[in-house]
């Protein structure tokens, strides 16, 4: 891949917005598409506001700021993926809705262009299945907040080509991530697998009264040097995500140590899904 490619990020949520920001910031030409404007308006602002705190914190220049605002283009056409070197896929982490997108991706995209998809559960073999190119499909599981965070995980579908994974890698690297690679497509691949199994068994802990969310959290980061306790990492990165995650990879492996308990459930139907909603193993309330 050459230095500037046309990137297109399908999902303007906190995932999607991310990995456009990255992208503009590493000169790549941007087009973030959603299907409605109001959702690409917040996803806009918020890439502004982000840069803007950047440049605050004299982590970029005001030009720069301004020129990889200028990069970033917004649609509610998909078609506006016909043309690009490399989709990456960041919307609501449900198998059909991720099969339905892909299935037009194939139709739309030229050959050529890789077909990423962030999901953080979802085997890939199951997405690419959906094209006639599966070779063409690859993982690359961003973490949030994108800007922030260093790791990309790349992983390999049943028939994702050895060109695509080098490809989706440089692409990675381009926006400053260090990448591993997950060779055997499991369900969760490997962060997830394991963040999801001890938040279960953190959860699981708070709900039978074995100890309060602080003290599980305190319990790993003074005994095991974790930066985040497992319940503060679920708040961060949503509730609901990682209720979902488990969910999938639950149903992938029937693995009772990634079946969701009651409480974690209870949280999602209430809106008690973390920093986004204000409330959810903590209170984030003003």
């Amino acid at each position: 891949m050459s230095a500037q490619q046309k990137i297109t990020v399908i999902g303007a949520g906190l995932m999607g917005s991310g990995i456009a920001q990255v992208s503009a910031q590493a000169g790549h030409q941007v087009v973030l598409r959603d299907v409605t404007d109001e959702a690409l308006g917040r996803a806009r602002s918020a890439i502004e506001a982000s840069y803007a705190r950047f440049v605050a914190k004299d982590r970029m220049t005001a030009d720069d700021a301004t020129a990889a605002l200028a990069r970033i283009t917004t649609t509610t056409e998909l078609d506006a993926a016909a043309d690009s070197d490399l989709v990456v896929e960041a919307v609501f982490e449900s198998l059909d809705v991720k099969t339905a997108l892909f299935t037009d991706l194939d139709r739309i995209c030229r050959d050529g262009a890789v077909l990423a998809t962030n999901t953080s559960a979802i085997p890939i073999t199951q997405i690419a299945a959906a094209t006639s190119r599966p070779e063409a499909v690859v993982g690359t599981h961003f973490f949030s907040p994108v800007p922030m965070m260093q790791l990309c995980e790349l992983v390999r579908g049943f028939k994702t080509s050895d060109e695509t994974l080098a490809r989706a890698r440089e692409f990675a690297e381009s926006v400053g991530k260090t990448c591993i690679v997950v060779n055997r497509d499991v369900a969760g691949f490997v962060t997830t697998r394991l963040i999801a199994a001890l938040v279960v068994e953190a959860v699981k802990l708070v709900e039978n009264g074995v100890a309060s969310a602080e003290d599980v959290d305190i319990a790993c980061k003074l005994g095991f040097g974790h930066a985040m306790g497992p319940l503060a990492t679920a708040d961060l990165t949503g509730v609901d995500i990682l209720r979902n995650a488990s969910r999938n990879i639950y149903i992938e492996t029937q693995d009772e140590k990634f079946n969701p308990p009651e409480t974690l459930n209870r949280m999602v139907t209430a809106g008690d899904i973390g920093r986004k909603s204000g409330r959810g193993f903590y209170s984030y309330d003003g």
